[in-house]
């Protein structure tokens, strides 16, 4: 099985006649993916390699049935996109835009809990790689050739560092069953507790591999979860051991400000909860491999 999308997903893509749009959204079909719908305003009538382009995600959703979308939308105008697509009953949000400022989506989070739980939209994103199910269907821009099926789910906020895990275990014969990238910045649509609830969920799932940055709490809180609720062995990793206090580094949501902030504060945090650790990105594989050995 898998969490958030599978091979039945119905997709639309907004923003599927930009550059990045119209490119990805080719090597999410060539994947296999089943992509319904795209929305440029303006471009409605029109298609894109096949694919229906319409002017409002309302009109795609009542026309195709799309229940996931991923937005391909400039940084000023992502926001509104995003709640134009949980206004139209879109379910699951994926957003790859970087650079949307923390005030968008604050106006975003605040419009999401408009929705009650049980009709609220799962976001991921934005500034992340997106979802994919190994050979089931792709949701982003990551290389989907260096995921295997299998049974391990990985969720991270760096998209390159979640790319290499990816092949490190593929080269060991170890698959994936979702992986998830829930982005760099400081506010995201969802967490690590958000996705970690799903794989407990899901029953072919038999670890998980959690790769975080310095900045904010999710990791800490992720693993105090982990500890009281988390029936499978999970595998922790935190990004940016020398990085300098006070200087934001990389992704929005990279800096050091606080005590719990940084990644030996947040790697101990871990181990304190009983979580493996790996020692450095080159052994994320070979850390994952030895926990489902001992499981």
């Amino acid at each position: 099985m898998s969490i958030l999308i599978d091979a039945k997903t119905p997709i639309l893509v907004q923003g599927i006649t930009g550059d990045k749009g119209s490119f990805h959204t080719k090597e999410m079909l060539e994947y296999g993916t089943k992509v319904v719908a795209g929305v440029t305003p303006g471009k409605g009538g029109r298609a894109q390699h096949g694919v229906p382009v319409f002017n409002t995600v309302k009109e795609a959703v009542k026309a195709t049935g799309a229940t996931t979308s991923i937005t391909f939308v400039a940084p000023p105008f992502c926001a509104d996109a995003i709640m134009e697509a949980a206004e139209a009953g879109i379910r699951l949000i994926c957003s790859i835009t970087d650079g949307i400022p923390a005030q968008d989506m604050m106006r975003v989070k605040r419009y999401f809990m408009r929705y009650p739980k049980d009709r609220r939209p799962m976001m991921v994103g934005p500034n992340c790689a997106g979802i994919i199910s190994p050979g089931k269907a792709m949701l982003g821009i990551m290389p989907g050739h260096i995921y295997k099926q299998g049974k391990v789910g990985l969720i991270s906020r760096s998209g390159t560092l979640g790319y290499e895990a990816a092949s490190q275990m593929t080269q060991l014969g170890i698959g994936i069953s979702t992986s998830v990238g829930i982005g760099g910045d400081p506010i995201n649509g969802s967490s690590f507790l958000d996705h970690l609830i799903l794989f407990d969920q899901d029953p072919d799932t038999e670890a998980v591999l959690i790769i975080g940055e310095i900045g904010g709490p999710q990791e800490a809180e992720a693993s105090a979860w982990i500890e009281q609720n988390f029936s499978k062995p999970v595998v922790g990793f935190v990004a940016g051991l020398t990085a300098p206090k006070g200087r934001r580094m990389g992704h929005a949501g990279a800096i050091i400000s606080a005590t719990g902030d940084s990644a030996a504060e947040k790697t101990e945090i871990m181990k304190s909860h009983g979580l493996t650790v790996a020692p450095n990105p080159a052994e994320f594989g070979s850390t994952v491999a030895k926990v489902l050995k001992r499981a």
